[in-house]
């Protein structure tokens, strides 16, 4: 029997099932003999144990199609990344650094700012100018309103999506708009895991459809990206790529160099300021940090 696994817990693992439900299983010795783990999003074949009690085994692992390491899991297509227009306001950094990690790892990803509702005209622009000129899809929507929601799962059908996001941005107020059963189903699972429900160290995964899952992962409010070198860093800003060939100096950083191609489309507005200025703070922060 072929399933997913949707959450993993202390060794147990979830596994749904289509049309049959949500199967609680172990992983067979192999898997550690051979140092493979077992990863959310991946699809496995499973020998049922107990139909009544849906308990099973975890005989195979499918082969991937891709595996992501923060947040730890497989077959993801992309990644939906929520944050608020206001009430919280954005944090463009945390924002971008979100943006390198998903760039790192080659995820296209769909940017989607929530409440709407509350917020400017002019608000919206701001955001629209400094993402979508950077290649990203971007999204309005109001979850509370229900404004936007069929877009995003429209966008979302036949894929598995990462969603993330800082806390407070409403987040689980939208994922509960396209899987009102999630509540549900998460609670069947803590029940056996004797966990709450709103338990935010793990990620899990939820069916929309047919061929159609988000992951749920954590609220953040830090992101490091320490595993790069702020040589690196430009190459995770998209945009930056059409005018590097005008810069003066191979190898420039775009920071006190003369004649730099980026920092003119910067100064023209073919360039988000506020993208630029996150950069500049990131290279310091890059630059500044102890390797070893």
């Amino acid at each position: 029997m072929q399933g997913k696994i949707i959450k993993g817990i202390a060794g147990f693992y979830y596994v749904h099932v289509e049309e049959r439900g949500i199967y609680e299983c172990k992983a067979k010795g192999i898997f550690r003999k051979e140092h493979v783990k077992p990863l959310v999003g991946d699809d496995v074949i499973v020998d049922v144990l107990d139909e009544g009690e849906m308990i099973g085994n975890i005989r195979q692992i499918l082969p991937r199609r891709s595996a992501l390491l923060r947040p730890a899991v497989a077959n993801v297509d992309q990644a939906l990344i929520i944050f608020a227009i206001v009430k919280p306001n954005p944090n463009f950094n945390l924002l971008d650094r979100f943006l390198i990690r998903m760039e790192r790892q080659n995820l296209p990803t769909i940017i989607c700012f929530n409440k709407q509702d509350i917020a400017s005209e002019q608000e919206k622009e701001v955001l629209r100018c400094s993402y979508e000129t950077c290649g990203y899809r971007v999204l309005f929507i109001s979850a509370l309103e229900n404004e936007g929601v069929e877009e995003v799962r429209e966008l979302l059908n036949g894929k598995t999506t990462t969603v993330a996001g800082p806390s407070g941005v409403g987040k689980s107020s939208l994922i509960n708009k396209l899987a009102p059963a999630a509540n549900m189903e998460t609670g069947d699972i803590s029940a056996k895991i004797e966990r709450g429900k709103h338990t935010t160290r793990h990620s899990e995964m939820i069916a929309l459809g047919e061929e159609t899952y988000i992951v749920d992962t954590p609220g953040f409010t830090s992101l490091a990206i320490s595993e790069i070198t702020k040589e690196e860093l430009g190459q995770y800003y998209p945009e930056f790529v059409q005018y590097e060939p005008y810069c003066k100096f191979s190898g420039c950083a775009h920071i006190s160099e003369p004649s730099c191609g980026v920092k003119e489309a910067v100064a023209e507005g073919r360039i988000s300021k506020v993208r630029y200025e996150n950069y500049k703070v990131l290279y310091q922060e890059l630059k500044e940090m102890k390797r070893y």
